[in-house]
């Protein structure tokens, strides 16, 4: 339930969040997108705390394929 309800936050996310921040992930797959592949493999709680540390990856020199 929790991860479900975690995943249509995440998308109402790409839906609005502003195309200036949407182009610019660092990654592959988005940061968005990991989240969500991070819940489905992981669950909640795993699997928000492995977005969270994604998001603080988010900077210069890191980049590419990352994936859960």
């Amino acid at each position: 339930m929790l991860v479900k309800l975690s995943i249509q936050f995440i998308k109402l996310y790409q839906r609005l969040a502003p195309q200036k921040i949407r182009d610019a992930c660092r990654f592959e797959p988005t940061c968005s997108n990991y989240a969500i592949l991070a819940l489905q493999k992981y669950g909640f709680w795993k699997g928000w705390k492995m977005a969270f540390n994604r998001l603080g990856r988010c900077k210069y020199p890191n980049g590419g394929e990352d994936l859960p």
